[in-house]
């Protein structure tokens, strides 16, 4: 495991937790839609403007990229976010699969090819995952938890899917400590440990050093 990341989350004691089991779940709802809410005339301008630019650049391509990702209990959902890649990326995967910097099926290669040149300013800011906000109001995500994969259950080990017992986040622990430098067993390991301490109290930290992380990005998530 990140030692950053399992070092900072143990500070917080499940013990004291205030809110727990299904109490927990339904002030974590009400957070996440009354952030959302409250940010509205934060994030619909620079979600109308990001729309427009990436339309500009590549007209007749989609602005947003969707694709089915695993949601709690691996019940898959469409997952939403801006198009930072050529239109037949996906198709692409197999081509560049010997450039794969991680364990299959996770897969990434620095400074991607398939990438544009707007994606690759939304990816250094991670502003390319704001649409997921819609996937938070709907209810498939949450602010705060693991992330979805691109790929679904049937490719995890069987202790990988505890990470499906929980909404995947627009944002995490391994998010804020490692960013895409690890790999799934890392992120997972992560992952549970968050669970195991899952508070309305660390959810508020993770999400400040989400702000902070973005004001200095090391890498993409």
């Amino acid at each position: 495991m990140t030692s950053k990341g399992y070092e900072w989350v143990k500070k917080f004691d499940p013990n004291k937790r205030i809110f727990v089991g299904e109490s927990y779940l339904l002030a974590k709802r009400i957070m996440d839609l009354t952030l959302v809410f409250l940010a509205i005339p934060v994030w619909v301008p620079v979600i109308l403007l990001i729309m427009l630019i990436i339309f500009i650049s590549s007209p007749g391509a989609p602005v947003i990229y969707t694709n089915k990702r695993a949601g709690r209990g691996g019940k898959p959902f469409l997952f939403y976010k801006f198009r930072t890649m050529v239109p037949n990326a996906d198709a692409l995967k197999e081509k560049y699969k010997h450039l794969n910097e991680l364990e299959w099926p996770d897969f990434k290669i620095t400074n991607d090819p398939r990438v544009t040149g707007i994606g690759r300013i939304l990816r250094k800011t991670s502003l390319d995952e704001l649409p997921q906000i819609f996937n938070v109001i709907i209810g498939d995500m949450s602010l705060v938890g693991p992330r979805p994969t691109d790929f679904g259950p049937d490719a995890y080990t069987l202790w990988h899917t505890e990470r499906l017992d929980v909404l995947p986040g627009m944002t995490g622990l391994w998010q804020v400590t490692a960013r895409g430098s690890v790999n799934m067993d890392e992120r997972t390991r992560m992952d549970i440990a968050y669970m195991e301490r899952a508070s309305i109290w660390l959810d508020i930290n993770i999400l400040f050093r989400t702000f902070a992380t973005l004001l200095n990005p090391r890498g993409t998530v």
